[in-house]
């Protein structure tokens, strides 16, 4: 079983995020569950969503307290929220920031994955340029179908169509991640290679 948790804030759309990415595992052909824990938090407020993928039917339905992938949408909680909580020394990290692991005071957490398995990603950056809002979620998705592996880009595509319609939403979303997609495997092209 793949385990990855969101951390985000009210209104980023991370509940939306690991709907998204349970949708393309099961298009892939995957089970998959995503769900979210938050009350009645305003918008703003740290809220953590999870998804789980499998090839076997998923049983589990309690909160992902170990995953293999943490998605970082705020930066800001970084030091608000043990959002590294549970994760593997095998595990894969996105958070979504121009600056660097160095800048955000998190390197020790960067360096202790495996190479290329930390990531930064300016995925508000490249929802704003292709959406023409600064929403991270389906830019994140992309991230994480090049990082980890775990889901195709024409079922996280066909998923982020689903939702958002084939209008300038799903087009600029599915932009955004095709755009998130690109990087980082750009990235681990050049670890794979150092």
């Amino acid at each position: 079983m793949f385990a990855t948790r969101f951390h985000g804030r009210g209104g980023q759309g991370i509940v939306t995020a690991a709907e998204l990415l349970s949708v393309a595992a099961f298009l892939d052909g995957s089970h998959a569950q995503a769900f979210p824990t938050f009350g009645s938090e305003r918008t703003g407020a740290p809220v953590v969503s999870f998804c789980r993928i499998d090839e076997q039917p998923i049983r589990a339905r309690e909160p992902i307290a170990e995953p293999d992938a943490v998605i970082v949408c705020d930066p800001t909680l970084l030091h608000q929220v043990d959002v590294f909580d549970g994760l593997s020394g095998q595990g894969h990290l996105i958070v979504n920031t121009t600056r660097s692991f160095a800048d955000l005071g998190i390197s020790e957490v960067a360096d202790r994955l495996p190479a290329g398995q930390a990531q930064t990603l300016p995925a508000s950056t490249l929802a704003r340029e292709h959406l023409g809002r600064p929403l991270p979620n389906a830019a994140l998705l992309g991230g994480v179908a090049a990082l980890t592996g775990r889901v195709g880009m024409p079922s996280l595509v066909e998923a982020i169509t689903e939702r958002f319609g084939s209008g300038s939403m799903g087009l600029g979303n599915v932009a955004a991640a095709q755009a998130c997609f690109e990087l980082i495997a750009e990235r681990i092209g050049e670890t794979a290679n150092a």
